[in-house]
C-alpha cells in the first residue's frame, strides 16, 4: 500500500485554481474572475480520485511560470473524452499554473502524489469523475439544446435551422436510444454537438436532426462541451457494458461533404487553407 499524502487537506493554490489535497482525491476549486478561462468557472469545482489519475507532470510554463499537470486515465473522465483532445492548452482544468519559483513545493506535491498512484493501469472500465450537473442548456446557431438528465432536446431556430430540420421538427431524445456523443469545438471548422444513434452513417450536421451546428458566439465551450459530458455520461450508465464503436463515415456521406465544402469555397465562405485542410481530412475517413 502506498502511504497517504503527509498532510492531508493542504492546498495548493496558482493562476485561476486551487488544488486541495485529500487522502484519495484532489480537489480542484476554479477561481472567478474576468481572468478566469470560462471553462473553469462553469466546472466551479471538480474531485479526481486517486484511481481516474495515470501520471502527474511537473514542466516549464510561459513567462516565468510552471505547469502541475495531472493526466487523467483514459475513460475517467467524460468531460475528457468528450473533448476528444480539441481542448486549447490554457482551458485544460487539469492543470495548475504557478510562479516559477514555487517549483521545488510543487515537485514535492507531484512526488506525493505519484506516489498514491498504482503502475501500468489500462483505460478506466468506466467514468470514474463526476460528469457536470444537469439541468444543462445551451444556444447553439440553428436550435437551443437541453438536456435534464434523461432526455436530450433540440428546438430548432426558423433564422438558423436548416429547411430539412425545420420540416422535421423539434426534437427529443432519450438517452436510452443513443450510442454516444459527437462534439467538435465552436473553435473549429464545422463545430457541431451529434447524438449517435444505431450504425447508420451520419448525415450532414446541418441536415440532421440529432445535431446542432455551432457559429460564431454560438455553442461555446463553456455551455456545450459539458453538456455533451453530461450527455455522454448518462448514455454510458444507461448501457455500463456497452462498447461504443468509432462512428465510421460512408464513401457516399464523405463525397457529398466534399461537395458542399467546394460550394462553400466557390463562394468565398471558406478559404483556400480552410477548404484544403478539411478536404484532407475528410479523404482520410475514408
Amino acid at each position: 500500500m502506498p502511504p497517504t499524502m503527509s498532510r492531508m487537506g493542504d492546498v495548493l493554490a496558482g493562476f485561476h485554481a486551487a488544488w486541495e489535497f485529500e487522502s484519495d482525491f484532489v480537489r480542484i476549486r476554479y477561481e472567478r474572475g474576468i481572468r478566469t478561462p470560462k471553462l473553469f468557472q462553469t466546472l466551479g469545482e471538480r474531485l479526481i480520485p486517486f484511481d481516474a489519475i495515470d501520471t502527474v507532470t511537473l514542466a516549464p510554463g510561459r513567462r516565468g511560470t510552471v505547469v502541475l499537470r495531472i493526466v487523467p486515465r483514459p475513460g475517467a473522465d467524460p468531460l475528457m473524452e468528450a473533448a476528444a483532445g480539441q481542448l486549447k492548452e490554457g482551458s485544460d482544468p487539469y492543470q495548475l499554473v504557478l510562479p516559477a519559483e514555487r517549483e521545488t513545493l510543487a515537485e514535492y506535491y507531484a512526488d506525493e502524489l505519484r506516489a498514491q498512484l498504482k503502475r501500468d493501469r489500462g483505460p478506466a472500465e468506466r467514468f470514474l469523475v463526476a460528469a457536470p450537473e444537469v439541468p444543462l442548456r445551451f444556444k447553439a446557431y440553428d436550435g437551443k439544446a437541453t438536456f435534464d438528465g434523461k432526455t436530450v432536446s433540440f428546438r430548432w431556430f426558423w433564422t438558423g435551422a436548416s429547411s430539412a430540420k425545420w420540416k422535421a421538427g423539434d426534437q427529443s431524445f432519450p438517452v436510452a436510444d443513443l450510442n454516444g456523443v459527437e462534439w467538435r469545438s465552436p473553435e473549429v471548422f464545422e463545430g457541431h454537438l451529434r447524438l449517435l444513434r444505431g450504425a447508420a452513417p451520419p448525415v450532414p450536421v446541418d441536415q440532421d436532426p440529432a445535431a446542432v451546428v455551432f457559429g460564431l458566439g454560438y455553442g461555446p465551450v463553456h455551455e456545450s462541451l459539458p453538456f455533451a459530458a453530461a450527455v455522454l455520461a448518462a448514455v454510458r450508465s444507461a448501457r455500463p457494458t456497452a462498447v461504443i464503436p468509432a462512428a465510421r463515415r460512408d464513401p457516399a456521406d464523405i463525397a457529398e461533404r466534399i461537395r458542399h465544402l467546394g460550394e462553400l469555397h466557390q463562394a468565398g465562405l471558406v478559404t483556400d487553407e480552410e477548404f484544403t485542410v478539411k478536404k484532407a481530412e475528410l479523404l482520410a475517413e475514408l
